[in-house]
C-alpha cells in the first residue's frame, strides 16, 4: 500500500481540496458539486496512505499502544472523545515530524488550548484555517481531515519525500483460444476428413491416367475383335457381406449438445407447435367462457334495471326519509348546543349559591358562638394574676432597695464617726 501511494501525484488531490474548500478551509464555497459531501472520505484515505509513508505504525501506534485507525476513521462519528484524543495525538506527532517541538497532549489538558496550539502551528506553515476551532472538538469531520492532511504533507516535505510518476507494469496479452464444439459438424471438416482418408489409402488405388492408357492400348490392339458383353463375376452374397462390413465406417455420427443452436431451434419449433395446438383447444374454452360471462352480465344488467324500476317509489321514500333525518339531526345539534350552554350557566349559578351559603353559615356561627367571650374572660383572669404577681415582685424589689439604702446610710454614718474620733484624740494629747 505504501508503494502504491508513493506513485500517486498529489496535484489532483490538492486541486480537489482547493476547489472543495474555496482555496481555504473556512472560505465560503459558492458552488459545491453533489460529490463534495464525500470529498472528506477521499482525503481520509489519502491521509492513511501518507501516514503509512511516515511509518506511523512503528513510531506512534506501537509506542503509544493505540489501535490503527480505519480508512474512514475521522470521516464518520463513532466515539467523539476517543476520536478527539486520536486527532490531538496524531497532530502532535506530525508537528514533531516536521522538526518542531510540540508537547504530546494529555488526557486532562484543556481542549481549547490544545486546538489553538495546533492551529497556530498549522498557520505557521502558511496553511489557512478560516473555520471556528469548535469544529475540531468533535474529533471528526471535514476540518479534522483537512488539518491532519496538511500536517502530513508538511512532514513528507520535511523528510524530503517526493512524488514520482506512476510506473505501470507491462502486461502481455494472452491469445484467446476458442474451444471447438465437436457437436457442430461443418462441411469443411467433412471434406478434410475425406481428403485425409484418400491420402492415407492412396497407395491401395490405381492411377486413373494409367488405367485409361492401358484401356486405350487394348482397344486399339483388339479393335477387330467383337466386344464381349460385360458380366459381373462377383457373388451377390459376398457383395452383401462386404457392404455390411464397410457400412459402419461410412456413417458420420454427430454428438448432440444442448448448447447447439440447431437443438435450440428444434426446441423452439416444438414449443411453438405445442403452443399452437394447446391454443386451439384453449381458445374454444375461452370463447365459451366469454360468451357465458357476457350473457350473465346482460342478465345482471336487465335485473338491475327491473329492480330499479320496481323500487323507484321506495327509493324516493328512502331519500325523503334521509332528508328528514338530516333535518332532525341539525335540530338536535342546535338543541343540544342550547342545553349545553344552559347547563354551563346553571353550574355557575349553583357555584355562586354555594359560596353565598357558606359565607352565611360562617357569619351565623360567628354571631351565635360564645367562644370569643370565654377566651376574653380567660385572658382578663390571666392578666389579673400576672398583675398581682408583678405587684408582689415590685414590693419585694422596693423592700430590697430600701434595705440596701438603709444599710448604705448606716455604713456612711459609722465611717464618719470613725473619722472624727481620731482627730479629737490627737488634739487632746
Amino acid at each position: 500500500m505504501a508503494a502504491a501511494a508513493a506513485v500517486i501525484p498529489p496535484s489532483g488531490l490538492d486541486d480537489g481540496v482547493s476547489r472543495a474548500r474555496g482555496e481555504g478551509a473556512g472560505e465560503a464555497v459558492v458552488e459545491r458539486g453533489p460529490g463534495a459531501a464525500y470529498h472528506m472520505f477521499v482525503v481520509m484515505e489519502d491521509l492513511v496512505e501518507k501516514l503509512k509513508l511516515l511509518r506511523y505504525e512503528e513510531e506512534l501506534l506501537r509506542k503509544s499502544n493505540l489501535k490503527p485507525p480505519s480508512r474512514h476513521y475521522f470521516a464518520l462519528p463513532t466515539n467523539p472523545g476517543e476520536q478527539f484524543y486520536m486527532f490531538c495525538t496524531l497532530a502532535a506527532w506530525l508537528i514533531n515530524k516536521t522538526g518542531r517541538a510540540f508537547e504530546q497532549p494529555q488526557e486532562y489538558d484543556d481542549p481549547n488550548a490544545t486546538i489553538s496550539n495546533i492551529l497556530s502551528e498549522l498557520r505557521s506553515f502558511g496553511r489557512t484555517a478560516d473555520f471556528p476551532p469548535s469544529k475540531l472538538k468533535s474529533g471528526y469531520g471535514e476540518q479534522v481531515c483537512y488539518v491532519l492532511d496538511c500536517l502530513a504533507e508538511e512532514a513528507l516535505k520535511y523528510i524530503g519525500f517526493t512524488w514520482k510518476r506512476p510506473s505501470y507494469p507491462v502486461e502481455e496479452l494472452e491469445e484467446e483460444t476458442v474451444p471447438e464444439d465437436d457437436a457442430e459438424l461443418t462441411l469443411s471438416k467433412v471434406d478434410e476428413e475425406f481428403v485425409e482418408e484418400e491420402t492415407d489409402n492412396e497407395e491401395n488405388f490405381i492411377d486413373l491416367n494409367v488405367l485409361k492408357a492401358q484401356t486405350y492400348r487394348l482397344d486399339t490392339n483388339e479393335s477387330a475383335k467383337q466386344e464381349d458383353i460385360l458380366e459381373s463375376t462377383t457373388d451377390a452374397a459376398e457383395w452383401s457381406l462386404e457392404v455390411e462390413r464397410v457400412l459402419p465406417q461410412l456413417k458420420v455420427t454427430i454428438r448432440t449438445d444442448n448448447k447447439d443452436w440447431r437443438i435450440h431451434v428444434d426446441q423452439m419449433h416444438q414449443h411453438k407447435s405445442g403452443i399452437e395446438s394447446a391454443l386451439k383447444e384453449t381458445k374454444g374454452f375461452l370463447d365459451k367462457l366469454h360468451n357465458e360471462i357476457s350473457r350473465t352480465l346482460e342478465k345482471i344488467g336487465s335485473r338491475e334495471k327491473y329492480i330499479n324500476n320496481q323500487l323507484e317509489h321506495l327509493v324516493q321514500e328512502y331519500r325523503g326519509a334521509q332528508a328528514q333525518l338530516s333535518e332532525a339531526r341539525e335540530r338536535y345539534q342546535q338543541g343540544n348546543g342550547g342545553v349545553t350552554e344552559r347547563t354551563r350557566l346553571l353550574s355557575e349559578v349553583t357555584e355562586e349559591l354555594e359560596k353565598v351559603k357558606q359565607e352565611m353559615e360562617e357569619k351565623g356561627s360567628s354571631m351565635t358562638d360564645g367562644t370569643p367571650l370565654v377566651k376574653i374572660k380567660q385572658s382578663l383572669t390571666k392578666l389579673k394574676q400576672e398583675t398581682v404577681q408583678m405587684d408582689i415582685r415590685i414590693g419585694v424589689v422596693e423592700h430590697t432597695l430600701l434595705q440596701s439604702k438603709l444599710k448604705e446610710k448606716c455604713n456612711m454614718t459609722r465611717d464618719m464617726h470613725a473619722a472624727v474620733t481620731p482627730e479629737s484624740a490627737v488634739g487632746f494629747y
